[in-house]
């Protein structure tokens, strides 16, 4: 069964230029991870703000677990957007906050019960293998740390889908490979992945499906693919 779906969607940031997707179309089942791939400019960024629901498409149609994100009413984003776990390439921590109370944030803005939060988070936490590390601040913590902070952040409302936008782009190889083997985790756990990189060698290794973009179409749309 599909949890998204891509119908002729053509996105122009400016009216009569150059569109950023051009009638795009694709879908992605419950419980696949599926890496979009190509260049710098080729319409990446813009699906995942698509997903996001930060822009409308120009033509075409976007539904999420039924939803249609284009007719969807302004004052109900945000609790679409509290559904769906995002995890960026610049970690997006709250410098002021330890990492207990980064991954606790996810669920204060859903009102979840505070007891809840108490166990929740530090089973977050363990998940990524942070767990003696929840009194810590981002500033104290390595690249590849911050970013499981994320993930745990990401991950914690338990969201049917988890969007990453080139995860693994601040981070040397090493750190590169566990943050990936977290998503596939993530990923057997039942969560939707989509991975947005265009880390050619993770792409490759991992055999995953990969739709590639260049200029703004699909030209590849492979299960157990590569980076083109």
């Amino acid at each position: 069964m599909s949890l998204i779906e891509f119908r002729d969607v053509s996105e122009r940031y400016i009216k009569g230029s150059t569109p950023a997707i051009d009638n795009v179309s694709f879908e992605i089942d419950n419980g696949e991870f599926v890496f979009i791939t190509g260049d710098s400019g080729s319409g990446k960024s813009t699906i995942i703000k698509l997903l996001l629901r930060e822009l409308v498409p120009t033509k075409g149609t976007i539904t999420v677990a039924g939803m249609d994100l284009g007719k969807m009413k302004h004052r109900k984003i945000p609790m679409y957007r509290r559904k769906v776990g995002v995890v960026f390439q610049e970690f997006r921590l709250l410098e002021d906050r330890n990492i207990y109370d980064n991954v606790a944030f996810a669920q204060r803005v859903t009102e979840v019960k505070p007891k809840i939060i108490k166990k929740k988070v530090p089973a977050a936490l363990s998940l990524v293998g942070l767990a003696q590390k929840y009194k810590s601040y981002p500033n104290e913590l390595s690249g590849g740390e911050q970013q499981r902070v994320a993930i745990a952040r990401a991950l914690i409302n338990e969201p049917a889908l988890l969007l990453a936008d080139e995860p693994t782009g601040n981070l040397d190889p090493s750190n590169s490979w566990e943050i990936m083997h977290l998503l596939e985790e993530a990923n057997e756990r039942g969560t939707t992945v989509v991975v947005v990189t265009h880390n050619q060698e993770i792409v490759n290794e991992m055999h995953k499906r990969v739709i590639t973009l260049n200029k703004g179409v699909i030209v590849s749309d492979v299960k157990g693919g590569e980076y083109l």
